[in-house]
């Protein structure tokens, strides 16, 4: 088994990623943080977060008969936080996650791991495996931290020492007893950038965030209405949120990836409010191909724009793209317009 762990992160590294680990099953510490989280309603509308009961905390539950799990991460920063700040400085520009830029992760990360586990039977013969990247109750970051990938940050996110925070995760699960490595010892020490910088408040507590406040879950998970105690903290967040990762002092450690389907597409690390806001559903569609960005649908993403319309400085063009999408087909967009439009004096 270790000479095939061995092999492993060689063929690992080969696909294209960054670390490979193996971690056991055992997450007990862990279930007991979700159940208190889950508990206290702070996973907002999620309610697949709570569907599957102990599965997510449970491996050997989800996919019986595993014994080890592969945890692997692939980076994806661009190794430039000063353009994300600047954008986010910029009213009229429209801020997306650094994650949603390019093509969607899961399928690019999925389909990398499979052809791992096909490289692993041709070594040895069968054997019992299921893939996941952030599609089915699984405890992704505590694994990766059991499997030595980084630790979970007071911002919940996972830190790598020598790379920070700008990358994926996927998981192998294995009905192969494969040696565990060490978990990864945390280092956050006694920093809060990332609790002091977040717009909403969303991080309650150090290792908590309650998802009701997070601009991610508002933009991307939230199907109704934003609170509107929210949309002004938004600013020109359409798409998620990176702030704490931008004020995480781990991630001058950084790597720029150099994946093409990570490259940024629609020019989103430049475009525009108002440019955005013009698009059709078909147009929409069309240019979210392929791009987690779908996730939002058309109307989530509008009402998100009209958010941010609403919050950028006042101009002739923001009123006109406000003012053409008044009588919106969506209850929902109409009234995120009207609050945009009552935020710029015109009711």
């Amino acid at each position: 088994m270790d000479r095939l762990a061995h092999d492993i992160r060689a063929w690992g590294r080969a696909l294209g990623f960054q670390q490979v680990g193996f971690a056991g099953i055992d997450l007990r510490e862990d279930e007991r943080h979700l159940d208190d989280w889950l508990a206290a309603g702070q996973h907002g509308d999620m309610d697949y977060m709570a569907r599957h009961g102990s599965k997510r905390a449970r491996p050997q539950e989800l996919v019986p008969g595993t014994l080890a799990v592969i945890s692997v991460r692939m980076d994806y920063g661009d190794d430039d936080p000063d353009a994300a700040w600047q954008t986010l400085r910029s009213g009229e520009r429209a801020y997306v996650a650094r994650y949603a830029f390019g093509r969607d992760y899961h399928k690019l990360l999925r389909a990398r791991l499979q052809t791992l586990a096909d490289r692993i039977a041709a070594h040895i013969g069968p054997f019992g495996h299921r893939v996941f990247v952030d599609s089915a109750p699984v405890l992704e970051r505590a694994l990766a931290r059991n499997a030595g990938l980084g630790w979970i940050g007071k911002h919940t996110c996972l830190i790598n020492r020598q790379a920070g925070s700008w990358f994926f995760l996927g998981e192998l699960f294995t009905d192969l007893p494969l040696p565990a490595d060490p978990p990864a010892s945390a280092h956050c020490g006694t920093c809060t950038r990332c609790i002091d910088v977040c717009p909403t408040a969303a991080i309650v507590a150090p290792y908590r965030v309650d998802a009701r406040r997070c601009i991610s879950y508002l933009t991307i998970e939230l199907k109704g209405a934003i609170p509107v105690e929210l949309r002004a903290p938004m600013g020109n967040r359409i798409f998620g949120c990176d702030d704490c990762q931008l004020a995480c002092p781990w991630n001058k450690f950084a790597q720029r990836h150099d994946e093409p389907d990570f490259r940024v597409r629609n020019a989103l690390d430049r475009a525009t409010l108002v440019e955005l806001f013009a698009w059709s559903e078909d147009e929409f569609l069309r240019r979210t191909e392929g791009s987690a960005i779908r996730r939002t649908g058309h109307q989530g993403w509008l009402r998100n724009i009209a958010v941010a319309l609403g919050n950028a400085p006042r101009s002739a063009a923001v009123l006109a793209a406000l003012e053409a999408r008044r009588d919106d087909a969506s209850e929902l967009v109409r009234e995120h317009v009207a609050w945009a439009l009552e935020r710029h004096g015109v009711r």
